[in-house]
């Protein structure tokens, strides 16, 4: 089932410059956040043809009460590949007709210049392929920007970190170098858990990602995030990620920060045996490595894991 809304097209000679942007919202069950997203993504300064897709996942498309402006159109579907993100994001990957494609998720939102800047850089260098851009971390009615540390983003720096302000909601990439060079997001992730940072990793292994400084997306983080407890997933999750990615290998506090995170979600199961033996992986590729200690407080009953993501996410961080 699809809900398609098209408005009228723009003179020739301006869409032959300003190429068709596809953003791909996934959504479920938040009708009121999904508005807000789509709104945003709708309501860009951008002056070229931007297509809105938003995918519901595991339930029918329903109608969605925006004013849609010129130049601007906006299509409801169903996801039709496997349950979940990966492939919520797939199947409006998919069906993208713009040469450009991005993603909101449907709980944040985007500043109103952000497709007009990440589309003029990627005009002037023709050869890049993928930008990023800053975001603003919102937490209750606090705004945190955060800027990204480098002017480019690179292979070695996703190993090393995961980079908070590099997610799907920042990115614009010319769908064909998406889903041509890259591949569509692995929906075989145990959970559909780090299937963002995955493609990350893939994507930068081919080209390094160029990074507008402005904060551009106010990602809204809240206690209702999806994975928050999930810890089963997380460790299946990020034990298949490490298989999948040997080049951790080479990024000793890389590896250690994913085997801070495994151990750290087996302590949470209180699986004690299990996650002192990870922590003890931990510190040897990376002794300097909190999640290691974190997670061996939590096994030896010293804090309880809620705590320590309260912690965390007061101070606008996850595990």
């Amino acid at each position: 089932m699809s809900v398609d809304t098209a408005t009228e097209s723009a003179p020739a000679a301006e869409s032959a410059v300003l190429p068709t942007v596809t953003v791909v919202i996934p959504t479920r069950d938040r009708p009121e956040m999904l508005k807000r997203a789509v709104e945003a993504v709708l309501g860009q300064t951008y002056s070229g043809d931007v297509e809105c897709i938003a995918v519901f996942d595991q339930s029918d498309p329903e109608p969605i009460d925006v004013e849609i402006g010129p130049r601007r159109t906006l299509r409801a579907v169903r996801n039709s590949r496997n349950p979940g993100l990966a492939g919520a994001r797939n199947t409006g990957v998919l069906s993208a007709t713009g040469s450009l494609i991005a993603f909101c998720d449907d709980d944040d939102e985007w500043m109103p210049g952000k497709l007009e800047q990440q589309v003029e850089l990627l005009t002037i260098n023709p050869k890049t392929v993928i930008v990023g851009c800053g975001i603003v971390m919102r937490q209750g009615e606090v705004d945190i920007a955060v800027k990204p540390g480098a002017a480019t983003v690179t292979l070695d720096d996703l190993l090393r970190s995961r980079v908070l302000e590099l997610n799907p909601c920042t990115l614009l990439a010319r769908l064909d170098f998406f889903r041509d060079r890259v591949g569509l997001v692995d929906e075989s992730l145990p959970g559909g858990y780090a299937e963002d940072y995955d493609w990350l990793l893939r994507a930068a292994s081919l080209t390094s990602i160029p990074m507008i400084s402005a904060p551009l997306v106010r990602i809204n983080w809240h206690r209702g995030s999806f994975f928050q407890s999930r810890w089963a997933t997380i460790v299946d999750s990020l034990t298949y990620l490490l298989a999948k990615h040997p080049e951790f290998e080479r990024s000793p506090q890389g590896r250690g920060r994913i085997l801070g995170q495994i151990a750290f979600a087996q302590a949470a199961q209180g699986k004690r045996r299990q996650a002192r033996q990870t922590a003890g992986r931990c510190l040897r590729s990376n002794w300097l490595e909190p999640r290691a200690y974190l997670a061996l407080a939590v096994a030896f009953h010293l804090l309880s894991p809620e705590l320590v993501l309260r912690a965390a996410h007061a101070r606008g961080k996850g595990i």
